[in-house]
């Protein structure tokens, strides 16, 4: 459905490794379309995950087995060695799956608005009521509203949200609801950047303690003033962050993560 394209090869001949951005649950890779431009030194690499997109009629098969099928498409795209990885909330559970299983691919990973906690019954009963109103276009422009997502971004949310399957959200749902860092987290041994928006779900910031008592190395952090979906709420801020991780430092104004920071209105 999105007809951006996955591949988007570097303005000139270049040295860089190639960057892969994942996509969050209920877009897909048009939501990377901000950063693309933004970082034409390099092959960048956008692909819909099953259920999604252009693959949209495809059945969410697990987040390992997503993670496999990213690092095959990845290769089938020509890249055969380490690239440096990015994703935003189901993005960045992708990624986290991909360090995990495929150690040896990633060079450096950059993941946001990662829910690694087990939601509580008031989450999942928002869940629940979500699938009921799945269909709805007010309840897309409402979480269009909730992101903090621009009036330019909000009709193409809502259009792609009504386009994934019930079935698809189903499943998904019921993983990531469970949380949990992923086995084998610990063959990575790349640089690990983690963020939350501050202005994010509170399973979301307190998902950065967890993961950095699982992952010593991970470096956690606080987007200050931004929601989940950041790269869109506040381009600029996004692709400096983004650029000054694969330039080998973290951008000085993302903030200290402590374990529990009371979201701000």
């Amino acid at each position: 459905m999105s007809g951006f394209p996955e591949v988007h090869n570097p303005e000139t001949d270049t040295a860089n490794r190639p960057l892969v951005l994942l996509h969050g649950g209920n877009v897909a890779n048009w939501m990377w379309e901000p950063q693309v431009a933004a970082f034409s030194d390099r092959v960048v690499l956008t692909p819909d995950l099953p259920g999604f997109g252009t693959r949209v009629h495809e059945d969410w098969r697990g987040l390992d087995a997503v993670a496999d099928d990213l690092v095959a498409r990845v290769s089938d795209h020509g890249v055969e060695g380490p690239f440096d990885l990015a994703g935003l909330s189901l993005g960045a559970l992708t990624a986290l799956r991909v360090s995990a299983r495929h150690p040896d691919r990633v060079h450096s990973a950059f993941l946001t608005g990662a829910p690694l906690l087990r939601s509580g019954p008031a989450t999942r009963l928002i869940a629940g009521l979500q699938l009921v109103f799945w269909r709805s276009p007010w309840f897309w422009r409402a979480l269009a509203t909730a992101f903090g997502l621009p009036e330019d971004a909000r009709d193409r949310y809502v259009t792609h949200g009504l386009s994934v399957r019930r079935a698809t959200a189903s499943a998904m749902f019921a993983e990531v609801l469970t949380g949990g860092v992923p086995e084998g987290l610990g063959d990575y041994s790349g640089p690990l950047l983690v963020v939350a928006g501050e202005k994010e779900d509170a399973v979301v910031r307190r998902s950065l303690a967890a993961l950095a008592k699982a992952a010593p190395r991970a470096q956690p952090r606080l987007a200050p003033g931004m929601h989940h979906i950041w790269n869109v709420e506040d381009v600029g801020l996004f692709n400096e962050v983004l650029r000054a991780w694969l330039d080998g430092t973290v951008d000085p104004r993302l903030l200290a993560a402590p374990e529990v920071r009371p979201a701000t209105a």
